[in-house]
């Protein structure tokens, strides 16, 4: 069969010429005659990439989820066969009376039957409701919003932003909350599956082993994605979602990994990585990856209040400093090479050209870990950990000449991977606390996977002054409200993820002023 890549309402529409011409392909026939026994839309719908005339719609057809991923050591009969045709809706009311867009995309066995509808022609700073039918059945309802006109005066912005969700370490009880607050963008910053099994209690299982093939990324995706709060915090709001490392390999740096030795074989497993986070995201066509490479890396304005850049540590990196991808590396000369690079050298100099370009009254840099220095050893001794920015030091420091030299307005960085919360300044030089702040960071804790040892946590507050806060016992997510006068970070926290009725409330809160270095305890 030909490769068909998902499509998009451009070049898709119900009544067009070009719909005409294709409806008369057997295959296409067949595909719009198909009727489902069972619901296809197990997986949910979601939203994402808001641009101020557009969105995209995601949704993958997957009948008889829960069958996938039953054999170890072969690929179970896919549920599905064949091209379907699915039709989608977008409309100004959740009971879609007043229609705003419409048309068909055609799901194939090439991208998983995942389909990724980009709408355009929309109107900025909206609110949309959205669903999918195919074969008779109908997809629940989704809400998304358009990001406001660029320039256009914009009271508020919130969102959230989590990372780190291992299945087996407990609930996404922070995404059950998170789908209540009424946020306008959710940022995911990594770690949507753990490709590993891992950690001291299991409270649910993955069920299979560590995934390697297509098949079997897919069959992750799908076990994560079936979780009733994930499925409800992709409803709720439009996302956008970088990766870590667990969605390919842990501490994976470009083609090297810990656990394949030969690069050649890992960029096979990268590949089909790659492959199934787009089928299970909510990013346009245009995305689609080219074997084991797919840029996630880009740029995102609202109004004139936020610029913001979403970044990837994992792709392009060097390898890791002095062979070593854990704590401990204090004598590891390696990592202060200024020719070694976290995000690569055009990365770097795609950053550097957004913020000199930046025009918002809010500068955030959305990236997937801890950027501040932290000395992870209590006392006088020293501990780093490589397979983050202190094992690429240089590469930092070009990051924060970056931001002194273009100054952009009122610059934050999230992040979050380390499985705990902290807020630190961002120093021009860490070794000296009364070095210049240029930034303020807030990292969040995991949505469920297991924190940091109290070692750790007790010599990341004591032992380094330019960090304000940090707790390492609790799971959850980060919030964010924007308005011109003030950003305001709430650390909100889950009671328990080993239960699934959790609760969460919020930890704390840290406010940043306009033209203030450093985040206050609100």
């Amino acid at each position: 069969m030909p490769m068909l890549l998902p499509v998009s309402r451009r070049t898709l529409l119900i009544g067009s010429a070009a719909g005409a011409a294709l409806l008369a392909c057997p295959a296409i026939l067949r595909a719009a005659e198909m009727r489902f026994e069972d619901d296809p839309f197990t997986l949910g719908v979601s939203s994402g990439c808001p641009r101020p005339d557009s969105v995209v719609l995601w949704t993958r057809l997957a009948p008889k989820a829960e069958e996938a991923g039953g054999s170890l050591f072969a690929a179970p009969p896919p549920a599905l066969e064949g091209p379907v045709e699915v039709a989608w809706e977008l409309a100004h009311d959740e009971g879609f009376q007043r229609l705003a867009a419409k048309g068909t995309a055609l799901a194939t066995d090439d991208w998983g039957h995942s389909v990724h509808v980009e709408v355009m022609g929309l109107e900025p700073g909206r609110w949309y409701f959205y669903r999918f039918t195919a074969g008779g059945q109908q997809s629940p309802v989704g809400r998304t919003r358009t990001a406001p006109a660029l320039g256009a005066a914009t009271d508020r912005l919130r969102l959230a932003f989590a990372s780190c969700q291992q299945y087996e370490h407990g609930y996404f009880t922070a995404f059950r909350h998170m789908a209540a607050q009424d946020f306008d963008l959710v940022v995911h910053l990594g770690d949507y599956i753990y490709e590993m099994s891992w950690g001291r209690k299991y409270v649910r299982q993955h069920g299979t082993g560590i995934p390697t093939q297509l098949w079997e990324f897919r069959d992750r995706y799908a076990l994560y994605k079936s979780d009733p709060d994930l499925m409800a915090a992709h409803a709720a709001a439009p996302w956008l979602a970088i990766w870590d490392d667990h969605e390919v390999a842990n501490n994976y740096a470009d083609d090297h990994s810990p656990k394949t030795a030969q690069p050649e074989q890992f960029l096979a497993i990268r590949a089909a990585a790659y492959q199934a986070w787009y089928e299970h995201m909510p990013v346009p066509p245009s995305m689609a990856p080219k074997g084991p490479s797919l840029r996630i890396y880009d740029r995102y304005r609202f109004g004139n209040l936020l610029d913001m850049t979403l970044l990837d540590d994992r792709q392009y990196r060097s390898p890791h400093p002095c062979g070593i991808n854990k704590s401990g590396g204090a004598n590891c000369e390696e990592r202060f090479d200024p020719s070694r690079s976290l995000l690569g050298r055009e990365q770097e100099a795609w950053l550097d050209g957004a913020l000199k370009d930046a025009q918002g009254s809010w500068t955030l840099i959305a990236q997937q870990t801890l950027v501040s220095e932290l000395d992870r050893e209590p006392g006088p001794g020293k501990a780093y950990a490589l397979d983050g920015w202190d094992g690429y030091v240089a590469s930092r420091d070009r990051l924060l000449s970056a931001i002194e030299t273009h100054r952009p307005a009122n610059p934050l960085v999230i992040g979050g991977d380390v499985h705990a919360f902290w807020v630190s300044d961002l120093k021009k030089d860490f070794q000296n606390p009364s070095s210049p702040t240029l930034a303020t960071e807030v990292v969040c804790t995991s949505v469920s996977s297991q924190g940091p040892s109290a070692k750790t946590m007790q010599a990341g507050r004591e032992d380094n002054p330019h960090i304000r806060y940090g707790r390492g016992d609790k799971r959850g997510y980060a919030s964010l409200e924007l308005t011109p006068k003030q950003a305001l970070f709430g650390l909100e926290a889950v009671d328990s993820v080993e239960r699934p009725d959790g609760t969460v409330s919020r930890l704390a809160s840290f406010a940043v002023e306009p033209g203030k270095a450093g985040a206050e305890p609100a």
